[in-house]
């Protein structure tokens, strides 16, 4: 475990995203097999283990120390692997195991046998070990690597594009032998993944000062709908819904796969439809991240895919054709598929940069997020090339609301309360409306760090409540209606766009401007 717990430490501790990959290509290239394939799947979240709960954890750790102590210590430190690291007693002699063998063990042991499995084994290994052995065991890994950055340092590895990877990952599996000894020069292996996945292109942000210096002529423009970017595949009968990162969710959208009636790869936005209604992410929300769809939820939240591009169709690849000509092949696709399901994204009518910039303020529905642009000689590239495809989102949303509560955050801000709840004024009560836990600088987080400990009126584990008088400007890209939240809305990716020292607490914002935000659809 000791050469893992290194790895994720030096992850955890390093912000900047090249040197995260440097440190992923040297465990590729100084961990031998199949150590490296089960630290990979570690952290691509590519592993199946028992799932170790975090009250199975409690248990165990009460039995093993001090219970006050333990939680003093808990509301300290603020995460729950790590707390248990370091307050574990040693009891028996060190004995380090390979990372095969914790996966070999957590995979396979009864339920009814872990809890001793996992005693056992705190007690003889150092705090480091313990730690890697937890997150791994309770999958938390949290050390900021995306499975496309571990994909990408697979790739500097093997000196290879990240893409070929990318099209072999889903017939791949830990401890991934055949893969590493192709980057070492072996033979490439054969992809025994029916539908692969193929690595989508991607779009870069703009606004009209860099339109300004294109050609308007030479680009399409489309509607940028608030669902998610997928990949519907067909090959030979085998069907698979694909998210832009290669995760398949096929199990969630049943109604979907079953309307993907060619052999081909679409590329599209997932939505729920009724009618000829888009529904607000909220409702798209609630059938993502299951493995099973009841009758009910299948009536209730339709799926449909609104079709941007074609990949592949009757086994013609046409990802070096100009999108122009894919775009042609798509119109005859969707008209032959012929199903509610499966619809085609319309282009804008536009002739200046201007007359887009009108379209975009306006949009028919406030599902939409902004406009897709798009060159009409462009090739399908896999990944973000600049200047072939963009996106011009709406402005955000903006509202002043009061924080409070504060959580500490993890890896590298674990010493930090960064994860904030903020609220705005219902009557003469604070309301929450929203959690943020980026958009603002280091400095800043100290700043706000500072103000939770030193206006801290309760505490719920390592959570804060704190006394409501720090403004914080939000941004956010949407809002939706919710149940779920106790204020009857919840919002798109908020953000923390400034602190407002400026501007006292009673004159936040007001559940009622946000619901004006909801009914107005700005």
């Amino acid at each position: 475990m000791q050469p893992f717990a290194e790895l994720l430490e030096k992850l955890a501790f390093t912000p900047a995203r090249n040197a995260k990959q440097a440190h992923l290509l040297h465990a590729f290239l100084s961990l031998p097999d199949p150590e490296r394939g089960f630290a990979l799947a570690a952290l691509t979240g590519e592993l199946s283990l028992r799932n170790v709960t975090p009250s199975l954890l409690r248990g165990l750790v009460a039995e093993e120390t001090d219970p006050e102590l333990f939680r003093l210590s808990y509301d300290f430190v603020g995460d729950l692997a790590e707390t248990v690291a370091l307050i574990w007693p040693h009891t028996e002699a060190l004995q380090d195991i390979s990372l095969e063998t914790a996966v070999s063990e957590l995979s396979g042991t009864a339920k009814a046998q872990l809890p001793a499995l996992i005693r056992h084994r705190l007690s003889t290994m150092t705090a480091t070990q313990r730690y890697a052995y937890l997150k791994l065991a309770t999958g938390g890994l949290r050390v900021g690597v995306s499975a496309r950055l571990a994909r990408t340092a697979l790739a500097q590895f093997g000196a290879v594009d990240v893409n070929e990877i990318e099209e072999l990952w889903h017939g791949l599996s830990p401890p991934y032998l055949p893969l590493f000894d192709w980057l070492e020069g072996g033979e490439k292996p054969v992809s025994l993944a029916a539908a692969p996945f193929r690595p989508v292109m991607l779009s870069t942000a703009t606004d009209l000062d860099d339109l300004s210096t294109m050609d308007p002529a030479d680009f399409e423009a489309e509607w940028k709908w608030d669902g998610i970017r997928i990949q519907a595949t067909n090959d030979a009968g085998v069907r698979k819904l694909y998210t832009r990162t290669g995760e398949d969710i096929s199990a969630a959208f049943p109604d979907v796969i079953d309307c993907v009636n060619f052999n081909g790869t679409l590329d599209g936005e997932l939505l729920i439809k009724r009618g000829a209604d888009v529904a607000p992410f909220g409702d798209l929300q609630k059938r993502l991240g299951r493995k099973k769809v009841g009758k009910a939820m299948l009536e209730s939240h339709p799926a449909a895919l609104r079709a941007y591009d074609l990949l592949v169709w009757n086994e013609l690849d046409l990802r070096q054709q100009p999108f122009d000509q894919r775009r042609a092949a798509l119109r005859e696709c969707v008209a032959a598929l012929d199903t509610p399901r499966i619809d085609l994204s319309e282009t804008l009518p536009f002739s200046t940069w201007q007359d887009l910039a009108d379209l975009r303020a306006t949009p028919p529905d406030r599902v939409i997020e902004g406009v897709m642009i798009k060159r009409r000689n462009s090739v399908y590239s896999p990944g973000r090339k600049r200047g072939n495809w963009f996106k011009w989102k709406r402005d955000p949303m903006l509202v002043d609301a009061v924080m409070l509560y504060a959580q500490r955050g993890h890896g590298k801000r674990s010493g930090f309360y960064s994860d904030f709840t903020f609220g705005v004024w219902h009557d003469d009560q604070l309301v929450p409306v929203g959690k943020a836990y980026f958009g603002f600088s280091d400095a800043e987080l100290k700043q706000l760090d500072k103000f939770v400990r030193t206006n801290t009126i309760n505490r719920f584990g390592p959570v804060r409540a704190v006394k409501p008088e720090m403004v914080l400007e939000i941004a956010f890209e949407g809002l939706n209606e919710s149940s779920r939240h106790k204020s009857g809305i919840a919002m798109r990716f908020p953000r923390i766009s400034r602190i407002r020292t400026d501007k006292p607490a009673k004159e936040a914002g007001t559940l009622s401007e946000l619901k004006t935000f909801l009914a107005s659809g700005d």
